[in-house]
């Protein structure tokens, strides 16, 4: 669950919640910025960690995105749930879609739903969640930019701003 060059100098850990307005506002709009200025650049790596606090459908669906990621689909998954987010807690993230979503992305939907159910992806869940918890993370979404926290969906140039700072500190 993360994109970029494992060597890249900076890595920015992402916490996130798929039913977060805050989380869908930056995944659609600073993300995509980020990948093209930084990711493909191999200046960026971005890893994703699951902060589901909104209620059953944010686990649900972090489920989800796990199983998808089962099949190296995460980033597809994430998008569409990004996409397409329904307002937290309205019952529209359920089994029924987040299998369709799998189905549209061409996975196994057998595997996929008992990837989803399984006691390995709810573990990986909770230990983000508690990572996360351990180094202060209240709230989504939440980075980490190597050595610096930014918390919020913050413009795209706080983001550019923080992640110069520690390129130029990753070459001395």
């Amino acid at each position: 669950m993360a994109l970029g060059d494992v060597d890249a100098p900076v890595v920015m850990i992402e916490y996130s919640e798929f039913q977060c307005p805050f989380c869908g506002k930056y995944s659609r709009e600073t993300a995509p910025k980020l990948v093209e200025k930084y990711v493909d650049q191999g200046l960026l790596r971005i890893e994703f960690r699951d902060f589901p606090y909104l209620g059953d459908e944010s686990d649900l669906a972090a489920r989800a995105a796990r199983a998808a990621a089962e099949q190296d689909s995460f980033w597809p998954f994430h998008e569409r749930l990004f996409a397409e987010q329904p307002p937290p807690n309205s019952g529209r993230l359920d089994r029924e879609r987040l299998s369709g979503i799998a189905k549209d992305l061409g996975l196994d939907t057998d595997r996929f739903l008992k990837d989803m159910d399984s006691d390995e992806v709810a573990a990986a869940i909770k230990r983000d969640r508690d990572e996360g918890m351990a180094i202060g993370v209240t709230g989504t979404p939440a980075f980490l930019i190597n050595d610096r926290v930014l918390m919020g969906a913050l413009p795209t140039e706080d983001f550019v701003e923080t992640i110069d700072a520690a390129i130029k500190d990753a070459r001395g």
